[in-house]
C-alpha cells in the first residue's frame, strides 16, 4: 500500500510540474518571496484567501492595478503557482505576448485552435494591459478573448493604468463588468 501511495504522489507531482510549464510563467514568483512590508498598500489577508484558488471556482476575476514596480506581476504569477498546485489549468501572457499571438494566429488562420486551447483553462493571467497601446485588430482580438472568457473562466489582469479612460477603450469595458 504505501509503494501505490508514493507512486500516486510522484504521478501528481509530475504533473503539478507539467501544469507549471505549461503556464508559462516568466519567472518562478511565490507568495514567500513577496515583500508586504515594501508595500504596505497590499491587503495580505485577501491575498493569502486569494491563494487558496476560490476565485476560480466561482469564475470570479481579479485585477491588480498599481504604478510599476509595485508587485502586481509577482502577485499575479504567485496565484498562478498556487492554481498549478491545486491543478488547475493555467496560462500567463504578457498582453502584446497574446496580441501578437492571436494576430498570427489569425493571419495563419489557426485563431479557432488557439480559441479551443483558451477554452481548456481554468486561469488565464494577463498581465501588463495598456502598457503598449494596441492596434485596432489587436485590441479586438484581446476583447474577443477577454468576452469569451468572461464567466467561463478566471481572469487576472495586471495594469498600470487607471481606469480613466487611458486603458485601451475596447477592453475597459468588458474588463470593468468582468471584476464585478
Amino acid at each position: 500500500m504505501q509503494l501505490s501511495e508514493l507512486e500516486l504522489i510522484e504521478r501528481e507531482r509530475r504533473a503539478a510540474e507539467r501544469r507549471l510549464k505549461a503556464a508559462k510563467f516568466p519567472t518562478h514568483k511565490t507568495l514567500d518571496t513577496f515583500d508586504f512590508k515594501v508595500q504596505p498598500s497590499v491587503n495580505k489577508v485577501l491575498v493569502n484567501e486569494l491563494m487558496r484558488g476560490e476565485y476560480i471556482d466561482k469564475r470570479e476575476n481579479i485585477l491588480l492595478v498599481g504604478n510599476s514596480g509595485t508587485g502586481k506581476t509577482h502577485l499575479a504569477i504567485s496565484c498562478g503557482i498556487a492554481a498549478c498546485g491545486q491543478g488547475k489549468k493555467v496560462r500567463f501572457y504578457q498582453v502584446t505576448e497574446l496580441i501578437t499571438h492571436l494576430m498570427e494566429a489569425r493571419e495563419d488562420r489557426d485563431l479557432l485552435r488557439l480559441k479551443r486551447q483558451f477554452s481548456k483553462l481554468d486561469l488565464l493571467i494577463l498581465d501588463e494591459l495598456g502598457y503598449v497601446p494596441a492596434s485596432k485588430l489587436g485590441a479586438e482580438l484581446l476583447f474577443d478573448v477577454i468576452s469569451t472568457a468572461y464567466e467561463r473562466m478566471s481572469l487576472i489582469v495586471t495594469t498600470n493604468l487607471p481606469f480613466d479612460g487611458a486603458v485601451c477603450s475596447t477592453c475597459e469595458s468588458q474588463l470593468a463588468r468582468s471584476a464585478r
